[in-house]
């Protein structure tokens, strides 16, 4: 596992980050809207892999400029949390928040092979429990932030759009076992059977 492969490092918990929404100056309600799509996403081969898969364009600009870029026209559209939507303000320079929780993301906390071969086996545990516990907590204030959030989007004028997201997936899951793919059939099969 993940502890031989990094040479020891522990990763003792699990924290949710938000799932990610394309904000555009369009609506975008079918993946037909997102044929041609100029769509700002981090350059990885998993972030593109849903735009790409509905006939956007991906561009990889650097994150401190996705407002500027937004704002230019240099690109139509970008994804992110809601949480991050706001924090960054792309909310003032894109019209519209169309949810398609494309991808859920998630934050690994990790202990470091020196600190965690040092410490006790009653050390550890305690490690893990309080950060264990912490996460929970982080989760659950991500998950609340995101409820509000959409009434506070509407509430500064910005249209926030619930999509019917299965047309979105019957086209992105081709492409979960394609080149972009870093996990094995089986490693995908269990993740997928996870409610």
């Amino acid at each position: 596992g993940y502890a031989k492969a990094s040479g020891g490092h522990a990763i003792v918990a699990d924290v949710y980050y938000g799932q990610r929404h394309v904000t555009s100056n369009k609506p975008i309600k079918t993946p037909e809207d997102m044929k041609g799509l100029k769509i700002r996403v981090p350059n990885a081969p998993l972030y593109r892999m849903f735009p790409e898969a509905v006939g956007g364009k991906t561009s990889p600009i650097a994150f401190a400029e996705v407002y500027l870029a937004l704002q230019q026209g240099v690109v139509d559209a970008q994804e992110n949390p809601l949480p991050t939507i706001k924090a960054k303000k792309f909310y003032e320079v894109q019209k519209y928040i169309n949810l398609t929780g494309h991808l859920t993301g998630s934050n690994l906390i990790i202990i470091g092979a020196p600190l965690w071969k040092r410490l006790s086996d009653e050390d550890k545990a305690m490690f893990s429990e309080v950060l264990k516990k912490a996460a929970e907590r982080v989760t659950a204030d991500i998950v609340n932030a995101e409820n509000e959030l959409v009434e506070w989007f509407r509430s500064q004028g910005v249209t926030v759009l619930e999509i019917d997201r299965k047309p979105f997936r019957d086209m992105t899951v081709p492409f979960h076992m394609g080149a972009a793919a870093t996990w094995t059939q089986e490693q995908y099969d269990k993740l997928q059977a996870i409610q």
